[in-house]
């Protein structure tokens, strides 16, 4: 077992994936000699040389709209936006042409992209670095969405992003790069869970806590914190498709279910499962779903997100007001 921060695992699940195939390019700004700006790409240029770890432009369009070219012609991109805050230029790119292609082209053309996102907030960034805009991606048709929540998954989900022939968007949340866990590394591709699939993070009777990303380890405090109900917390995993089984076989069992996540309440993530699970668990439900997220405000100032951000109190609130029907 090999001990890894989220970072250094994204960074060994990489360095596996290009190792196994000549094909599999990183590319990106600053993600060469600098490793990135959190370092998740750090040695890759010194082992792989510059033309498999590229130096791009700063201009996000241009490395998605580059990595589609190379994907066409047999390539495995894999492209780093910066921040999250950041991708939007390259929206032209990503939602009219890398998701689309498959299905244009009738599955005569397959789009192995991954476009990497450090996403969400609480490292005290300014403008533009803290943002969560994954239910944009989660809304388009032909992306799979996917994020982390600990090591295990950074280091397999990364490579199964990779070898699938879907372009994946993976959405790593910044504030949990530090995060540790102890990996097998040793073990094959095929021991992983399916990237699709959610998981129960901690098993429970009286209700189902939904969480993803830099919400689970938050909902997993929760849990724990909360001496009077037994929570179950599953880490959702993928946003696109969503492992609704595992949702609906959880809250057929508990009747509650609070979703959580960075991201605004309005129109978000939270708000597509919490219709989703009214349809089919109507008649289980002991109370209506409960959405906790931020405020429906752009990001704040660092000094202020902390007051921003969901954290344990409003998570524990949102079991409270579930518990209240």
């Amino acid at each position: 077992m090999t001990t890894l921060t989220i970072g250094k695992a994204i960074n060994a699940g990489l360095r596996r994936a290009m190792e196994n195939d000549p094909k599999v390019l990183v590319m990106g700004e600053d993600v060469g000699k600098l490793g990135g700006v959190f370092r998740v790409t750090d040695q890759l240029y010194k082992d792989f040389g510059a033309d498999r770890v590229i130096d791009t432009p700063l201009a996000e369009s241009g490395i998605i709209g580059t990595a589609i070219g190379l994907a066409l012609r047999g390539y495995r991109p894999v492209c780093e936006i910066q921040f999250d805050g950041f991708f939007f230029p390259a929206t032209n790119q990503t939602f009219t042409q890398l998701a689309k292609l498959r299905r244009r082209s009738e599955g005569a053309l397959s789009i192995p992209v991954v476009v990497r996102i450090p996403y969400g907030g609480g490292i005290g960034a300014v403008e533009h670095h803290s943002e969560s805009p994954e239910a944009y991606f989660a809304h388009t048709a032909g992306l799979r969405v996917v994020t982390v929540a600990n090591a295990v998954d950074a280091y397999w989900m990364i490579q199964q992003a990779i070898v699938s022939d879907d372009p994946v968007v993976f959405f790593e949340p910044k504030r949990r790069y530090y995060d540790k866990a102890d990996i097998d590394t040793e073990a094959g591709l095929g021991s992983a869970a399916p990237m699709g699939a959610a998981r129960v993070a901690r098993p429970g009777t009286d209700i189902t806590l939904l969480a993803y990303g830099p919400m689970v380890k938050t909902a997993l405090q929760a849990a724990e914190a909360d001496p009077d109900h037994d929570i179950e917390v599953i880490d959702l995993r993928s946003l696109a498709p969503v492992d609704y089984d595992t949702v609906e076989e959880s809250v057929r069992r508990t009747g509650r279910l609070v979703v959580t996540h960075e991201a605004p309440v309005s129109h978000g993530v939270g708000a597509e499962i919490a219709a989703r699970i009214t349809e089919s668990c109507f008649y289980h439900l002991e109370a209506p779903v409960i959405r906790v997220g931020a405020f429906d405000t752009p990001y704040p100032q660092s000094r202020l997100e902390e007051h921003y951000l969901p954290d344990l109190d409003r998570v524990l609130d949102g079991v409270d007001r579930a518990f209240a029907f």
